[in-house]
């Protein structure tokens, strides 16, 4: 049997995991035709976060019809299925505005959850990602940052073949969670993921500059939607993604 582990490292609140990088450990796992040239290795994949993702646990995955289910014996925590929604990327932006950009990033001033993998303040540079993003030019609903893959970054690199190591699936699709969320209001309005949808065109390569950048879509209620896309330093798309938020209460998840 399969199984989906979060490790404490990915954690977004302290508790549980990122829901990038959860999300997209789990989307490393859906089967999918790969073409020969492996050009574009990767389809969309939507995976809908149902609780929080228990940090350190082995989590059975199995297949229901065409969704793959993660579930504790008590818990059904995710599920991820291939999609064929066409994707609309966030415009790039140039990596001198992504580092001024970075230097307003509010989480400097309060953040709902410091640990966070990707955008927390508290994590160190070879052990969290440090994707801190701030309002661009563009308007207070477009955010961007800055982001170089460390080493460490690189857990599943062997399994693509790759003379450059590259940062993994998971830690990709985290790269491309928070910077939604910032984008989105996050700052004032702490929200958790409920659903990713996303296509990778590539991985990011280890100690090469990339800028990502998010965008605010749409709010409606507790529900907030967003999108954001990852660049590498020549301008090329390594992948996208679009997102669905809830409003919370952080101390549920602390």
């Amino acid at each position: 049997m399969t199984t989906l582990i979060v490790p404490q490292r990915f954690c977004g609140p302290p508790v549980s995991g990122n829901g990038g990088y959860s999300s997209g450990a789990l989307a490393a796992l859906v089967e999918h035709d790969c073409p020969d040239d492996h050009a574009d290795p990767w389809p969309t994949v939507e995976v809908s976060l149902l609780a929080p993702p228990p940090l350190d646990v082995e989590i059975p995955v199995s297949v229901d019809g065409e969704l793959i289910v993660a579930a504790t014996p008590t818990t059904r925590v995710a599920t991820a299925r291939v999609s064929h929604e066409a994707l609309v990327p966030v415009a790039p932006v140039d990596a001198e505005e992504a580092r001024v950009a970075a230097a307003a990033f509010p989480g400097w001033r309060s953040h709902a959850f410091p640990t966070c993998f990707v955008c927390g303040i508290d994590r160190a540079a070879d052990d969290g990602l440090r994707i801190f993003p701030g309002p661009t030019s563009l308007g207070g609903e477009v955010f961007a940052a800055t982001w170089t893959p460390h080493p460490s970054t690189s857990e599943d690199w062997h399994a693509y073949g790759e003379a450059q190591r590259l940062a993994s699936v998971g830690v990709t699709w985290a790269a491309l969670d928070c910077p939604g969320g910032w984008a989105g209001g996050f700052a004032d309005r702490p929200m958790v993921l409920a659903r990713m949808t996303a296509r990778l065109s590539g991985l990011p390569a280890v100690g090469e500059p990339h800028v990502v950048v998010g965008e605010h879509r749409g709010t409606e209620g507790r529900k907030t939607t967003t999108a954001s896309s990852l660049y590498d330093a020549d301008g090329r798309l390594v992948g996208t993604s679009e997102q669905l938020w809830i409003a919370v209460d952080p101390a549920l998840f602390s």
